[in-house]
């Protein structure tokens, strides 16, 4: 016989129907289907055995799987869930594309039993991860179908029975260790979004989250941490011993070394210890523990300059007393990969904008749709750098894959940008611009999950949620911008790129005012307006002779204007929060305006009223980066692994 189909049951007897009915209508025959049940008091043993079922005593799954293969004749063993439905050729594309591969265990992938758009998504996005991560760590559920071999099933000793959730995922890993695991590409299976409807979408997320998280690491989730149950009393729950030997035991060998030699360190307090430069000294001495440099992965959102920018500042800091590997995308990828060494080019996620407003839907579409290979590029090359360098600490401005490689390997991370001032300050804003804020709190949170400290740059100073691991610095400068020398010139510099700015453009031809406009891409001069493509040393020299600046609500052009006590007319992208907070707090400090669009007569007015702006901006002490990277410094040699 060449395949045995087994489905562990308890109570099934509305969708083990379904389930045995889409067996039947498959035009591959040779298989049998062996039910184990774990004493269902409903119609389940009845149902198996009227559509000739084999039915043995069951259990929670993994001893339901295993009662099943004992019994089972085929070569092949298929591991069903009962609330699946098999889809059209499903066992032939199994087993043509298992065999023609010469694979050990597979899974397929999934799709929804439900019309939802969003149970669509979010089951591509798991199909997609799946296969992003299956070279890296081989992963699975019951829900996707999990194909093996007899011979390896009964090599390994079948499913752990000791494990009440992950069992599954604990036994592909263990197959895989001696054959070959792929995720297959020609056959999809029926799932029930029964469990997403009623415990809900939050509740799934987190407990799913948490087990994958802890398999990455090695570690092993039991029932019990997360509320789950099979559907009758959760076996005992297993000690410290008992979890470690099953974690040990299962442990993929590929990654096994490098999880243990990033076992975390007892750390009590978040808070930051101030030291003398003598007592640095020391600790940099314990901490490197030999002779050498630290090693830092340090990953950059793609994203616009501003990142790009402030990271390269950082950068040419660190890379003079460490062994430092930068990771980015597009155009910050190839800035930083003209000034560093050790650059390396991984997938990023942009913001849609239509006409200066952000697309939420598009965004997320598009997001989605890079998703796979961004996924399996980016998380790919930080991977095998990681396992290559074996990193000390990682440093993310902004950048997620970064943070997921800091908790699925279980090294320690720093946050250091502007964006978190979303999530880790008590500010305020435009009231009508809540649900943008709530929107980017969310996102922001999602990024960068949990670092041991937290470094914010920003221009204004709200109260700190959690004074002792995050701080609040003033933004990072240039060192060309640091040593220009402002004077009040005769134009004023206007830097937009929406497509709205083009009618705005000849309204400022009624002016009484020189502008030089950049973001337009053309070297040419139209009345009173001389168009500039983009070169540094030119707009340094632009800004530091500007009387005013009109820019969107840009951290970095915000911040460096501000440092060369520039007036701003600041006008954000529609739904960019975070630009809507940059440009908010400009005329909160009376600093410039902040206006919902670009006005020719707003425009103006603001022209006219520039001696009160520059009263205040007058006022603004010059700052450096002396603190920041103090503090950065002294964040890496208290949290950086130890070798």
């Amino acid at each position: 016989m060449k395949i045995s189909i087994i489905i562990p049951t308890y109570n099934e007897e509305e969708y083990l129907p379904k389930l045995l009915e889409s067996i039947k209508s498959q035009d591959f025959t040779d298989y049998e289907v062996i039910v184990a049940d774990a004493q269902s008091d409903d119609n389940t043993r009845e149902i198996a055995k009227e559509y000739g079922c084999i039915v043995v005593e069951g259990g929670l799954p993994g001893p339901g799987r295993n009662r099943g293969a004992e019994v089972a004749q085929g070569e092949i063993l298929l591991f069903l869930d009962s609330d699946l439905e098999l889809t059209e050729n499903y066992l032939s594309n199994v087993i043509e594309e298992f065999e023609s591969e010469d694979l050990g265990i597979a899974i397929t992938q999934m799709t929804p039993l439900s019309e939802k758009k969003r149970d669509k998504y979010l089951h591509d996005l798991a199909n997609w991860f799946m296969i992003a991560v299956e070279n890296i760590k081989p992963h699975g559920a019951g829900c996707y179908g999990i194909i093996s071999k007899k011979e390896l099933h009964d090599e390994v000793d079948g499913f752990d029975e000791n494990l009440s959730f992950g069992e599954d995922t604990d036994y592909i890993e263990r197959v895989a260790e001696i054959s070959e695991f792929k995720v297959l590409r020609n056959a999809r299976i029926g799932v029930s979004t029964r469990r997403l409807e009623e415990e809900g979408l939050y509740t799934l997320l987190k407990q799913y989250g948490k087990s994958t998280v802890n398999d990455f690491r090695g570690k092993r989730t039991s029932a019990e941490d997360l509320g789950y149950e099979f559907g009758h009393d959760p076996i005992a729950a297993l000690d410290s011993v008992d979890m470690e030997r099953i974690a040990e035991k299962s442990r993929n060998r590929k990654i096994k070394d490098r999880i243990n030699k990033f076992k975390d360190r007892e750390i009590e307090e978040n808070e930051l210890i101030e030291v003398t430069e003598e007592e640095t000294g020391l600790i940099i001495k314990e901490a490197a523990g030999s002779e050498g440099k630290k090693r830092i992965f340090y990953s950059v959102c793609g994203e616009g300059m501003g990142h790009a920018i402030r990271s390269s500042v950082i950068l040419e800091h660190l890379t003079k007393k460490y062994d430092v590997y930068i990771f980015s995308s597009e155009r910050a990828y190839e800035f930083l990969a003209n000034k560093f060494d050790n650059v390396f080019e991984i997938g990023g996620f942009n913001t849609v904008y239509e006409n200066n407003v952000v697309r939420t839907k598009k965004t997320f579409f598009k997001a989605l749709k890079a998703n796979p290979t961004n996924l399996k590029e980016g998380y790919n090359v930080l991977y095998k750098e990681c396992k290559r360098v074996k990193p000390n600490i990682i440093i993310s401005d902004f950048e997620n894959y970064a943070s997921m490689l800091s908790k699925l390997m279980n090294i320690p991370l720093i946050s250091l940008d502007n964006i978190h001032m979303l999530t880790q300050c008590e500010y305020d804003y435009p009231p009508h611009h809540r649900a943008d804020m709530l929107t980017a709190k969310a996102v922001t949170k999602s990024y960068i999950l949990r670092p041991k400290r937290h470094i914010i740059t920003s221009f204004f100073y709200p109260p700190l949620k959690h004074p002792k691991m995050t701080a609040l610095y003033p933004p990072v400068l240039r060192e060309e911008i640091m040593k220009l020398e402002p004077v009040e010139g005769e134009h004023v510099l206007v830097y937009q790129t929406a497509e709205s700015s083009i009618n705005l453009m000849e309204e400022l031809k009624k002016l009484d005012y020189k502008f030089i406009v950049y973001g337009f891409n053309k070297d040419e001069v139209d009345e009173n307006l001389t168009y500039r493509s983009f070169n540094e040393e030119q707009i340094f020299e632009d800004m530091r002779t500007a009387k005013a600046i009109i820019v969107n609500g840009g951290f970095t052009m915000i911040s460096e204007a501000i440092y060369l006590k520039k007036p701003i007319y600041s006008t954000p992208a529609h739904k960019n929060f975070e630009q809507i907070l940059n440009g908010f707090y400009v005329e909160k400090l009376g600093f410039g305006e902040y206006h919902d669009k670009l006005d020719v007569k707003k425009i103006e007015s603001f022209l006219d009223n520039l001696d009160k702006y520059q009263e205040n901006l007058n006022k603004v002490e010059p700052w450096d980066n002396t603190e920041i990277l103090k503090d950065l410094d002294l964040s890496i040699e208290k949290y950086a692994r130890l070798d």
